[in-house]
């Protein structure tokens, strides 16, 4: 399943980011995950991520065109397997994708 473009995105709790010459590492405290956040533009989008704004929102604040969604919506999709990020889907309690025991949120 796609994140979608309505769903709300958050930084879980759990995870700092620490800005590096590449981008940035995002580093999970309970599950102790490390990524590697290579497009700067990718970094924007996680920090500016409140749980208040949606994917849409923003990719428009930092500038994500609509030819290059589809890769940061890849992107996102990866981190929240990962527990990196939370999207949820408005009106809902469940989480935009499917979790990583394969089982649909």
């Amino acid at each position: 399943m796609t994140v979608p473009v309505d769903g709300v995105v958050a930084l879980d709790p759990q995870v700092a980011l620490r800005p590096e010459r590449f981008g940035a590492l995002a580093y999970h405290f309970g599950n102790r995950k490390l990524s590697f956040l290579k497009h700067p533009d990718l970094v924007a989008v996680l920090e500016a991520a409140d749980g208040t704004r949606t994917v849409a929102e923003l990719f428009a604040a930092a500038g994500i065109t609509e030819a290059r969604r589809p890769s940061f919506l890849a992107a996102l999709e990866t981190l929240e397997r990962s527990e990196m990020v939370r999207i949820t889907v408005p009106g809902t309690t469940q989480q935009a994708t499917t979790q990583k025991d394969g089982a649909a949120a």
